[in-house]
């Protein structure tokens, strides 16, 4: 039977620390429109040297709220070829890692939950289109 679960899928990320980005992980990050920063464990974070910048509550998917600590980190997305510093919450260990709103947005991409890609989208800033098609 095909898989019916369209709406969710991975795609490959690497995070590193914006002041030293030979500091990086690799992973396959959840594609998460329902979350608006992205989202990665802190023990993760802590270990390529990225330290919070401040403390934000956020609601969790379950409907609690927790204070969590936010940082910023050098996103790259290897099939868009763009590399884009983001808001980071730092998650709890062995949470998912999670590719939020706000990043996507960065990229000017959108899930296509059909093919399971990002696809370009235009961003109209004042009077001028711009492609998120990285050319």
């Amino acid at each position: 039977m095909k898989d019916r679960k369209m709406g969710m899928f991975k795609v490959k990320t690497r995070v590193a620390n914006p002041s030293d980005p030979k500091r990086f992980f690799e992973e396959d990050f959840w594609v998460d429109t329902g979350s608006y920063h992205s989202f990665v464990p802190e023990d993760r974070l802590k270990l390529i040297g990225i330290e919070p910048n401040l403390s934000r509550e956020v609601t969790l998917a379950d409907g609690r709220k927790e204070k969590r600590l936010e940082g910023e980190a050098l996103f790259t997305i290897p099939e868009l070829k763009e590399a884009h510093t983001c808001s980071v919450i730092f998650g709890p260990e062995n949470s998912l890692c999670l590719l939020g709103a706000t990043t996507l947005e960065n990229f000017l991409v959108e899930p296509d939950p059909v093919s399971k890609k990002l696809k370009p989208v235009a961003a109209i800033i004042g009077s001028f289109i711009v492609s998120g098609t990285g050319e």
